[in-house]
């Protein structure tokens, strides 16, 4: 039986977690087990970070791509939703809050000049 098999049939769900270690990197090389823990904790929590951080980033795109298009009441939804997301990410710790208010700062003056 292989390794990922034994810890399916524990009852861990862990695979998606071990291949995205393969796939993305991450230590294997833990004895003690203490720090093997803290590897998966850390592995847990960069995978979401990646989700918050991915769809931040989504959200602030989606804005500048409003804001270069023509409609202003699009340019102001979308820069809101951006803003929220930012707000979230800073909240979560995913993102430091200097750098969330600097892009929310550089989106609203991105928005003020947009609009009439």
């Amino acid at each position: 039986m292989r390794s990922l098999d034994k810890i399916i049939a524990l009852g861990y769900n862990l695979a998606p977690l071990l291949w995205a270690r393969f796939i993305f990197g991450g230590s294997t090389l833990a004895n003690i087990k203490s720090q093997i823990k803290r590897n998966k904790q850390n592995d847990k929590r960069r995978l979401r970070n990646r989700v918050v951080r991915g769809t931040t980033r989504a959200a602030v795109r989606d804005a500048r791509a409003a804001l270069a298009g023509s409609d202003a009441v699009a340019s102001k939804e979308a820069v809101l939703a951006a803003i929220s997301r930012l707000d979230k990410a800073a909240g979560q710790g995913v993102v430091h809050k200097n750098n969330a208010a600097r892009r929310k700062s550089r989106l609203m003056k991105a928005l003020a000049a947009v609009q009439p």
